[in-house]
């Protein structure tokens, strides 16, 4: 059925039928984030009660799950006309809208109650399914999958040629934090969650260890609740001090390290190379002088177990040092600050809570 074959309200008895009011029609809309099927309870009743239930997409992943569960839907695309017409005498019509949203039907409706000419069935918009918290995650995975399918460069990469970027995003993502910059955060977090979903894309395609972004997901909830008995179980936990306890000792149950210094990653900045080794060292209870030694690498390892051990971040603290720096630059050349940043404060920069990390 197409819209110069749709029939509406038939001709004769028309003025009973206008008697009877003008009908209702309603728009359900259903997201394809959700699996086909599983609708709300006022849409089976819509759709139930309905007197015609129109469609015009005939491919509608909805379609085989309607009529399985008893209701007809016809194939069909109204105008709007053609739609007013079909609720005349009182019926209900339910349009099962396509992934468009039906912009043609609704905009030709709206023209219509603004001619005034026109006596209009009741409007409804009834969203049948909708969309859970992180939905749009979904989305993201479908659009890597075809990018890395698709495009000449992404299909190409990988594990080892990525690896850069995500150093960059990482940094980006700090200086949007430091910045203080909501719009650039939101932004820098899509950036950093591309370079996981990339990733774990690639992964699938390994023929001897495949792992999907599923399974990476999975394996961080998974730890998330071990780590949290004092949520998920039955332990407690009522201070921060309490939580890290409870951290740290299921962290070491699951790794069983015969060192402090395993999981450090070295290649990270030497600052705060030197700030998780004093907080790993502080953290165990371990009693290990500095080593001594001439030179500004042995003076800088002072100074970053001295600012970790005051709570001071010395990575953060640098930077914002530097920043200061580079104003009193720009000063000298005669320029203003940059805008939109933080104070060059260092001072109470803290440090994450060692241990806290889901290393």
């Amino acid at each position: 059925m197409n819209a110069t074959s749709f029939e509406g309200a038939p001709d004769q008895g028309r003025d009973a039928e206008t008697s009877a009011g003008p009908g209702r029609v309603v728009l359900l809309t259903t997201s394809h984030r959700v699996a086909p099927g599983l609708l709300s309870w006022p849409a089976w009743q819509a759709l139930r009660d309905a007197d015609r239930v129109l469609c015009a997409d005939g491919a509608h992943p909805q379609l085989p799950y309607l009529r399985e569960a008893g209701i007809t839907v016809e194939e069909g695309a109204p105008t709007a006309q053609q739609l007013v017409d079909a609720c005349a005498g009182g019926r209900t019509v339910v349009v099962v809208a396509t992934g468009e949203g039906e912009p043609h039907l609704t905009d030709g409706l709206a023209r219509l109650a603004g001619s005034g000419r026109v006596r209009m069935p009741e409007l409804e918009l009834l969203p049948a399914s909708y969309d859970l918290p992180g939905s749009r995650l979904l989305d993201l995975v479908q659009v890597m999958d075809r990018i890395r399918a698709e495009c000449p460069w992404s299909s190409r990469q990988t594990h080892q040629g990525l690896a850069k970027y995500g150093i960059e995003e990482a940094y980006e993502l700090v200086e949007a934090i430091e910045a203080g910059d909501r719009e650039e955060l939101r932004e820098e977090l899509g950036d950093v969650l591309l370079q996981v979903v990339f990733h774990a894309r690639i992964a699938e395609e390994d023929p001897e260890a495949p792992f999907s972004i599923d399974d990476v997901a999975g394996g961080i909830v998974a730890k998330l609740i071990h780590r949290h008995p004092h949520v998920f179980g039955d332990e407690t936990a009522t201070t921060p001090e309490e939580v890290k306890e409870h951290w740290l000792r299921t962290k070491a149950i699951e790794k069983q390290r015969t060192s402090v210094t395993e999981g450090v990653p070295l290649g990270q900045p030497g600052l705060a190379l030197a700030a998780k080794l004093s907080s790993r060292v502080r953290s165990a209870g371990l009693e290990v002088p500095l080593p001594q030694g001439e030179g500004i690498g042995y003076e800088l390892l002072a100074l970053a177990a001295h600012a970790e051990a005051e709570g001071v971040d010395p990575e953060a603290a640098l930077r914002a040092a530097a920043r200061a720096y580079r104003d009193a630059v720009r000063a000298a050349e005669g320029l203003g600050p940059v805008s939109g940043e933080p104070g060059t404060d260092a001072e109470g920069l803290g440090t994450h809570a060692e241990g806290l990390g889901t290393d």
